[in-house]
Order: C-alpha cells, then sequence, then structure tokens
C-alpha cells in the first residue's frame, strides 16, 4: 500500500480495517489501531477474526455472529451495529463486502464511535423528562379538580365550581400549548414546518398577547409603540407564540417591569419591517451564554420551563425570514429584539 493511500486512510475520522480473500487483515488506518487498542503494524498480517476485537452485550463475536466470508453470494455488506471495545467503549460497526461474481475480494469494516448517537439517545432522554414534567403539573392540576368536583359536587357553592372548572380549562390550555410547541419543534428540526403568512397587524396580535399574559400575572407588563406600525408578513398564529413564548420567559426568569417596544425598523434589518423588543428587569443574560440561549433544553436560573422555548422562538422567526438578537436592556435585565419582515422573506 503506497504512503498516500494510506495517509488518506489515516485522514478519514472513522477506523477502517480491510481484509482481503483470505480473511487477512492488509489495510488499517491509525484511528481503528487507536480504538482496538493494537498497533496498526500487529493488525496487518493477522486473521480479521483476531483483529476486530468487540463483542455484543451477550458476549458474542463481532466476526462470528456476522460471519462476513460465508453466506449468500449476493451478500454485499453487514448492517450497522452496536458493539463494544475491550474498553467498554461503544462503538457502531459496519461492513461492506466486495465480490467478483462468488468470490470475495475485500471485506471493509467500517468502525465509528458511539458518542454521536449517546448524545442523540440522551437528547431523547432529555426531551421524555422535560415532556413528562411539564405534562405531569397541569394534568395533576386537572385530575385533582376533577375529582373533587364529581366527589363534592352537591357541596360546593356555583363559586367554586366555576372556580374549579375555570382552573381546569386554563391547565387544558397549557396542555395544548405544549403538545403544540412539541410539534413544532419535530417540525423545525426536520424541515416540515409550515406557514401561512399574510399581511397581519401587530398591534393588535400584541395587545392581546400582553393582555392574556398579564391576567395570569402579578408583574407588570407595558406596551409601547412608536409611531405608525407597518403590516408584517406572519402568520398569525406563530406570531402570537412567538410574543407569547418571549413575554412569559421574561416573566418567569426576569424582574420588575417587562415592557414590548414596537417600531418601524429602525435599520438594524436589512429589510422593511416592524422591530420589537422584550425587556425585563432582572439579571440579564452575560454575552458569552447568549448563543447558547437557543439551542433546545436550555436553561437558565432555577425558575423552571420546557428548555423549548428560545429554541422554538429562533425557529419560528427564521422560518419567518425575520432576525433575532440578545443584548442588554437599557434598565438591567435582559433585552429580546426581533426583526419583523413586511414581505414575505422567507428561505427557499
Amino acid at each position: 500500500m503506497t504512503s498516500s493511500a494510506q495517509d488518506l486512510l489515516d485522514a478519514l475520522p472513522d477506523g477502517i480495517v480491510v481484509a482481503g480473500p483470505s480473511g487477512l487483515v492488509n489495510q488499517v488506518n491509525t484511528v481503528a489501531a487507536r480504538m482496538l487498542g493494537i498497533p496498526g503494524e500487529e493488525l496487518v498480517g493477522r486473521s480479521l477474526e483476531d483483529a476486530l476485537l468487540l463483542q455484543d452485550q451477550a458476549g458474542r463475536a463481532w466476526f462470528a455472529h456476522n460471519r462476513p466470508y460465508n453466506g449468500l453470494h449476493t451478500r454485499t455488506g453487514v448492517p450497522e451495529q452496536s458493539w463494544t471495545l475491550p474498553d467498554g467503549t461503544e462503538v457502531l460497526v459496519t461492513a461492506r463486502i466486495h465480490r467478483t461474481g462468488r468470490t470475495i475480494d475485500q471485506v471493509v469494516v467500517c468502525i465509528r464511535s458511539g458518542r454521536g448517537r449517546a448524545r442523540l439517545d440522551r437528547e431523547r432522554s432529555d426531551l421524555v423528562a422535560t415532556v413528562a414534567h411539564e405534562l405531569r403539573s397541569p394534568l395533576t392540576g386537572v385530575k385533582g379538580f376533577v375529582q373533587a368536583l364529581l366527589n363534592r359536587w352537591d357541596k360546593l357553592t356555583d363559586e367554586q365550581k366555576k372556580l374549579m372548572l375555570t382552573t381546569v380549562h386554563s391547565d387544558s390550555d397549557r396542555l395544548s400549548r405544549l403538545i403544540a410547541e412539541l410539534l413544532d419543534v419535530a417540525r423545525i428540526d426536520t424541515g416540515r414546518l409550515s406557514l401561512y403568512p399574510r399581511p397581519s397587524d401587530v398591534e393588535v396580535l400584541v395587545r392581546r398577547v400582553v393582555g392574556s399574559v398579564q391576567e395570569s400575572t402579578s408583574r407588570t407588563i407595558t406596551m409601547e409603540v412608536e409611531g405608525e406600525l407597518p403590516e408584517v408578513m406572519v402568520d398569525p398564529d406563530k406570531f402570537t407564540q412567538v410574543v407569547t413564548n418571549l413575554i412569559e420567559n421574561a416573566v418567569r426568569h426576569g424582574e420588575g417591569t417587562v415592557t414590548v417596544t414596537m417600531s418601524e425598523m429602525p435599520g438594524w434589518a436589512d429589510f422593511p419591517g416592524v422591530h420589537m423588543t422584550v425587556d425585563d428587569e432582572g439579571e440579564g443574560i452575560a454575552e458569552e451564554i447568549r448563543q447558547r440561549v437557543f439551542t433546545k433544553f436550555w436553561k437558565h436560573g432555577a425558575r423552571g420551563g420546557s428548555g423549548l422555548g428560545m429554541y422554538l422562538v429562533n425557529g419560528l422567526v427564521k422560518a419567518h425570514g425575520g432576525m433575532l438578537d440578545i443584548d442588554d436592556a437599557p434598565g438591567g435585565g435582559a433585552r429580546i429584539a426581533i426583526a419583523w419582515p413586511m414581505v414575505d422573506e422567507r428561505p427557499e
């Protein structure tokens, strides 16, 4: 094997082990040698069975289990499987079988680190734990009040019944919102988010959100409109979702008054539209972690939340072709600024 070919193999991010027609290893790269814990020069010339010291959870060896040199002559590979290295590290192993007619010319085994899959598994576990936690609270409230109504209906006054049913209705809305957010997160991840933008009066939409959130908090939420605002091209439901998330996030994590300000675009973005800011009076968000705010499951402080809100906000704003930024609020605290376009700026 030429040095340039070996250099090319060594440049690959995955471990590669190549065996010839007799089942002896004739090529191996440095990644595979490091993973297997055997110097590359010692692997060359060994049988593939002796070189691949891989076991599954049942203690079976990769070579004996998959028998790459046996089976139908139409067999062209071994699908990706999870195996364990001698040091206990999980790796993902796949193989390609090259043939000339019925004769096997080469078996190429690829060994990939399982860290990526482990990270995905952790993310899935985080999502399940987050969903379970977020669903449990409103469901507990709904179940408790319904049970009380069923058991004590004749003893409760009309005002008590109304209060309980109002709470059940509120918790049901919260559940519906969480489910809608989870579906939107999945659609953003897979590129299947559907938007239906149309010219919209943002002042009317934001005023509704402010009034709705204000009913559920003792914190003061103010709204300031500077001059006449043009209509923007947004999906009203998704726009409302973004603004609701931002204001509720400011209420949950900030302090003092939450201020929503809107004005015609001041030149911050390269398109005409509406500039909107949401300010709180809390501790703010340190500059070095601002980019992490928009990642999935990001949480700041100890005041709960699903960790999906800002990820969803970022995804919905960018899906509209808008822009989003984090800064310091003039009175301290955090400022989330969004540029909403007047025309359809959705990316292709």
